[in-house]
């Protein structure tokens, strides 16, 4: 069914005459007539009845109607999903439980008047990279290189510096400790299943365990997160390393603790990528409202992976 037609049958529909509705639609009264013509033509009914006062709808053309307002209103609500500057902002976080998605809630928040849409990508930074270059996110987050090839038009802007701290049980060695530093956690099992083994995150946690001399441990079944975390309520030898803006709930019976790494904080670098020529009015507001909000670097010495340690605020 022609969409146009239904526009125009909907115009004359509401303005009882066939030049008003022409008027409106700024086009000829005989291209409204063929479009008419063509839409009766199509539903094999007479729409209209044409009289000295102007276009009476049929009983066929009242039936029709309010079908053709509900396409009307789909059609837009379709183009409206998809088209910059109408759709909502379009941003990938990797997971909704992680500091990024803390963000864009308080940006949400903030500006409530913005459509927000939040997905979570499989796969690295390239992919998302792939995905913000094809135009099918606004903007994701993510760790950068140093010298990692940034496709032409791409833009980054390191938004937020994450400090890990390290969750175990209250039969843990560490349940008590106000604090712990990266070497003590050698000899200690840290516990990461479902870790990547590939990837700017695989790369990070590959050179932090090097420096540090602790490993972790990937194997295992992750059944959820939930179910991760019991195992290490119950444990007196398991911990695990979580962002600071991580957020995690568990019942009171757990009694999880998070310990500050600190001497020095392990701090994963993340930053925003956008396509520099991305239109979306939201856009600005929100690297605006994280820029404004960046997460201020630990007030103790910090840790970056070597891969990390000279990147710009923001590059292009």
């Amino acid at each position: 069914m022609d969409l146009t037609g239904v526009r125009t049958f909907v115009a004359v529909a509401d303005a009882g005459q066939f030049q008003e509705a022409a008027h409106a639609l700024s086009i000829t009264q005989q291209a409204v007539s063929k479009r008419i013509a063509a839409l009766e033509k199509y539903l094999d009914v007479r729409l209209f009845a044409r009289t000295a006062r102007g276009a009476e709808l049929t009983i066929d053309g009242r039936s029709f109607l309010p079908h053709a307002r509900e396409l009307l209103r789909v059609a837009d609500r379709a183009d409206a999903s998809v088209r910059p500057g109408r759709r909502a902002l379009r941003v990938d976080v990797v997971n909704r439980r992680v500091v990024m998605a803390s963000l864009l809630q308080d940006f949400h928040r903030a500006h409530p008047d913005i459509a927000l849409d939040i997905v979570t990508l499989e796969g690295d930074a390239e992919a998302a990279i792939a995905a913000v270059e094809a135009g099918t996110i606004d903007a994701t987050f993510h760790a950068i290189r140093v010298r990692q090839q940034l496709p032409r038009g791409i833009s980054t802007a390191r938004v937020i510096d994450e400090p890990h701290e390290l969750l175990v049980g209250p039969g843990h060695p560490f349940a008590n400790a106000r604090a712990v530093t990266p070497g003590q956690l050698a000899g200690h099992r840290i516990w990461m299943p479902g870790l990547p083994t590939h990837g700017e995150i695989a790369d990070y946690f590959a050179e932090l365990t090097e420096t540090f001399g602790f490993t972790i441990d990937r194997l295992g079944l992750v059944f959820s997160k939930e179910a991760l975390l019991e195992e290490i309520a119950d444990s007196a030898d398991l911990a695990t390393l979580v962002g600071r803006g991580t957020r995690y709930l568990w019942p009171d019976s757990f009694d999880l603790r998070r310990i500050p790494v600190r001497g020095p904080s392990l701090v994963y670098p993340l930053s925003l990528i956008w396509r520099t020529d991305n239109a979306h009015p939201a856009l600005p507001e929100l690297r605006g409202h994280l820029d404004a909000r960046r997460t201020a670097e630990p007030e103790d010495e910090i840790w970056l992976p070597t891969w990390a340690q000279r990147i710009p605020r923001t590059t292009r």
